[in-house]
């Protein structure tokens, strides 16, 4: 049940790999707002990326289900965390030097901060999941993944006109947006 639980996990691994832009060049105060923001996605990206291997590895083990609830928990906790720290960068940042950049930026500050909540949401779900019970335990685990699955597909379409135009041209170019070659499957 909890390979459910990993493979939905991969969608939230997309979201905040849609900062990453795909373009060319850009103007200066383009650039300047990218680097602002590019330089806090990396770090956020790689704690996503660590707490979605350790829910897959926890599904690879035969681990206890108390553990495979710890592990879930933490792994939540690390993502909202991250997904937070993703928000207060953009908002910090400020909106982007191009047209309509109050809404972009608003758009993707309620988004990343949205998707923190539900993380931070899903970390109490797991809390009070019921151990003892295996049936139970697997029962809400698919609730969780369902959750996930839901949340992998939100709407990323704030992100998505963020890093487009100038902006994501900017974006592409700094070194903290760019994809990594080859990231761990989830």
């Amino acid at each position: 049940m909890n390979k459910k639980l990993a493979a939905a996990l991969s969608g939230s691994a997309a979201i905040a790999l849609t900062l990453t832009g795909c373009s060319d060049d850009s103007g200066a105060k383009a650039d300047e707002w990218a680097k602002q923001v590019c330089d806090q996605v990396q770090p956020q990206v790689k704690k996503i990326q660590e707490a979605n291997t350790s829910i897959n590895d926890a599904s690879k083990e035969k681990n206890s289900s108390e553990d495979v609830k710890k592990t879930d928990a933490a792994a939540f906790e690390k993502i909202s965390g991250a997904y937070k720290s993703l928000g207060d960068a953009v908002d910090e940042a400020g909106p982007p030097p191009v047209d309509n950049g109050e809404q972009l930026h608003s758009d993707a500050v309620k988004e990343l901060r949205g998707i923190s909540a539900k993380y931070g949401q899903l970390r109490k779900t797991v809390d009070g999941l019921d151990t003892k019970d295996q049936a139970k335990f697997a029962e809400g685990l698919q609730g969780i993944a369902t959750q996930l699955d839901t949340l992998g597909k939100s709407g990323d379409k704030a992100l998505s006109k963020l890093q487009s135009g100038d902006v994501g041209k900017a974006m592409a170019n700094q070194k903290g947006c760019k994809r990594p070659g080859n990231p761990p499957s989830v």
